[in-house]
């Protein structure tokens, strides 16, 4: 999932990493939402809800709107930075760097969340804070990895571009009905629908159990850096018992 980027890629690997991080991010943002009544993911609603601030004269929310985009912003960037930064020495390495502080974000949340969390204004905004980082990280090394294909974070662009996927399907006599225009659709779909199905998941789990959601979130993301290893683990696993029969 992690190894080949852009064009590289097959569609089972998009298909899989659009699965699990769309999840990801549905059900880190019901969560924020059911916690915090703030969107960790859409930052078309956070400029909205700046703009609607500056012309109210609300600085603190202005302030604290800025500071949200930013960090959005900032974890893109990282995500980014990091990839090229690493991308020389491996495309593992540096696609998997990102993934890890995400997961480390994420446990934060899950650790104060559990056991200091006391539901004042500052936490909210120190939690939403951190997990619209990590978000931004997410989003910016899905779609680096992708070659902008997959954005998980960002429905309303999902939609506008699986409009115009359609459309191009569904006009007559179109040349450009190929396997990889099909491709696209399906993994616009597959977007979508987990997406929602991490939406479900998130609200349905945090009502019951939490902050320790936030524990779960991590195991997903975890699953995206074993994919690539397990292969090696395995026949590392199968070189050790098979030696430990020659010796015998």
């Amino acid at each position: 999932m992690l190894r080949r980027t852009k064009d590289e890629r097959t569609l089972k690997e998009n298909l899989l990493l659009a699965s699990s991080t769309a999840f990801v991010s549905g059900a880190t943002n019901m969560a924020g939402v059911i916690a915090f009544l703030a969107f960790t993911t859409n930052m078309t609603g956070h400029f909205a809800n700046l703009a609607k601030n500056v012309i109210e004269s609300n600085y603190e929310q202005v302030v604290i709107f800025l500071i949200w985009i930013v960090l959005f912003f900032s974890g893109a960037f990282t995500a980014n930075f990091l990839v090229r930064w690493q991308s020389h020495k491996s495309a593992y390495r540096a696609n998997a760097l990102p993934i890890v502080i995400e997961m480390v974000i994420l446990l934060f949340v899950a650790f104060y969340g559990r056991n200091y969390y006391n539901e004042t204004l500052e936490e909210k905004r120190l939690i939403t804070s951190a997990v619209i980082l990590a978000m931004g990280l997410q989003n910016g090394l899905v779609s680096n990895i992708s070659g902008g294909l997959i954005k998980t974070s960002h429905l309303t662009g999902v939609f506008t571009d699986l409009g115009a996927d359609v459309a191009e399907w569904l006009y007559p006599n179109n040349p450009k009905k190929t396997a990889l225009l099909k491709s696209k659709m399906y993994i616009r779909l597959t977007i979508l629908a987990f997406y929602f199905l991490g939406a479900l998941a998130g609200g349905y789990f945090f009502e019951k159990y939490e902050f320790a959601i936030f524990y779960f979130i991590p195991v997903i993301l975890f699953t995206i850096l074993y994919y690539d290893i397990s292969p090696i683990a395995l026949h590392k696993l199968m070189r050790f018992f098979s030696f430990k029969k020659t010796t015998n």
